[in-house]
């Protein structure tokens, strides 16, 4: 068959190399049903999706900013020990006090037995609990991807061993992996990050492989290895891009699981080190204080800990939810 006519400069895409088929090259397609995601009609119509976006931007926001605009230093004590909150009838008056009175900044939030101040904290913990989750995330994203990939494309005994290894890592539960994986490395945020990274690993790599085998028997794949493209080429250039889009939306709900994680090894003290400001780290230093009356150390925290992974969870469902 002679090569099909490519002019300088232009990049063929699977539409383009299915044109320059012959029939008999063509094989049996897979029919797929997907549409495109309209993420501002999906935004204004589905309230728990909108809700879900905010929560996503708020922590992102606060991840970057939340440090900067806290009213105390969140790693340093204010004198003013085991404080409760204000009454949130005063909140507004306080408000005008603080903004327009130059007054000193109330503890919106109280104070821990330490005379940290909790707001302060809570608006600064995504900083540290945001980074450990998103950078886990990724980094399980792209190596399970890619390793995911190779798994579908390439049928070879060492891609069967490395599916049983995934099986192996999803047989244990992901909070007692990750510990022990922290307990031999050290306590650290880069160790904790490497070790969250290990127990997301399996989701992409099976999420992956599965969207490779169904791309497989696809009629641009065939056409793609036709026109000389080494095996390589194909898995890269063709198949990954029609393969991603499962793990992308994955992501958003794996970086919320990360933070829950992250917080648990930091609750039973095999996270961060105090006085980091991070949510889990607060519940287990505010938690012994509950039966004393001053709930406000956990509670707070606790709460932001929900909110945040419901976000992330709900803008993962709702994507999957279209996409599939």
């Amino acid at each position: 068959m002679n090569e099909p006519n490519n002019p300088q400069g232009h990049i063929e895409t699977p539409e383009d190399i299915d044109q320059h088929v012959e029939p008999h090259m063509v094989v049996e397609t897979v029919p797929t049903k997907r549409r495109q995601i309209d993420l501002v009609k999906k935004f204004k119509e589905e309230k728990l999706f909108a809700f879900g976006v905010i929560i996503v931007f708020l922590s992102i926001f606060l991840a970057f900013f939340g440090p900067v605009i806290a009213p105390y230093d969140p790693n340093f004590a204010t004198g003013n020990v085991s404080v409760g909150p204000p009454n949130i009838l005063k909140w507004p008056g306080l408000f005008i006090d603080t903004v327009f009175l130059g007054a000193d900044p109330p503890h919106w939030f109280g104070t821990d037995n330490s005379g940290l101040d909790i707001f302060s904290r809570t608006i600064s913990a995504p900083r540290t609990d945001l980074q450990i989750a998103l950078i886990a995330a990724l980094l399980s994203m792209v190596i399970g991807t890619t390793l995911g990939l190779l798994a579908g494309f390439f049928r070879h005994f060492t891609t069967e061993i490395l599916m049983r290894i995934s099986d192996l890592l999803q047989a244990f539960p992901v909070f007692i992996t990750a510990m022990i994986l922290v307990a031999l490395s050290g306590r650290s945020t880069v160790n904790i990050v490497i070790a969250l990274t290990i127990v997301y690993l399996p989701i992409f790599i099976r999420l992956t492989r599965a969207e490779v085998l169904g791309q497989m028997p696809r009629g641009y794949v065939e056409a793609a290895r036709a026109v000389g493209n080494s095996e390589f080429k194909v898995a890269f250039k063709h198949v990954l891009p029609n393969s991603l889009v499962p793990s992308l939306i994955q992501l958003s709900t794996t970086v919320g699981f990360a933070i829950l994680l992250t917080s648990g090894l930091s609750f039973v003290g095999a996270g961060v080190r105090p006085p980091t400001a991070e949510w889990g780290l607060m519940i287990a230093l505010g938690a012994p204080q509950i039966i004393l009356g001053e709930w406000w150390q956990s509670i707070f925290p606790g709460v932001a800990i929900s909110l945040t992974i419901f976000g992330y969870a709900a803008v993962g469902h709702g994507l999957e939810e279209d996409y599939r």
